[in-house]
């Protein structure tokens, strides 16, 4: 039982250590999207900005997202030590953030009104 508890903490230090900082927003048509066209897949799901995009080669790639911040007047945004595991089925270019995430995502980490938050994500 120890052991087992050592691993898991020790794989989310490293986990957390790789983790790369952005932005996310949030979107709440899901479908059709890049990837996977008119297939439901859930709502824990994240669209990929055009510098992670990569011609869709980050299709079904799954990413888990902390928030870290504001990046707006709005005063505590986050739900402290909140994570989300969310799926990459779709592209949005231009879309001000680096993920942008299903509203369900969102609400799951931070508070929607806030519109855009800082993260983490690895």
């Amino acid at each position: 039982m120890k052991t087992t508890f050592c691993i898991v903490f020790i794989s989310c230090l490293v986990s957390m250590a790789f983790a790369a900082p952005g932005t996310a927003t949030f979107y709440q048509q899901y479908t059709p999207s890049a990837c996977y066209g008119n297939t439901p897949v859930g709502v824990m799901i994240v669209a990929a900005s055009d510098p992670l995009w990569d011609n869709g080669a980050i299709c079904g790639k799954i990413f888990t997202v902390r928030c870290t911040g504001p990046t707006n007047p709005f005063p505590h945004p986050c739900y402290d030590g909140k994570t989300v595991t969310v799926k990459i089925v779709d592209h949005c270019p231009g879309c001000g953030g680096t993920l942008d995430l299903s509203k369900e995502a969102f609400e799951t980490i931070a508070n929607p009104v806030a519109g855009v938050i800082d993260i983490d994500y690895w």
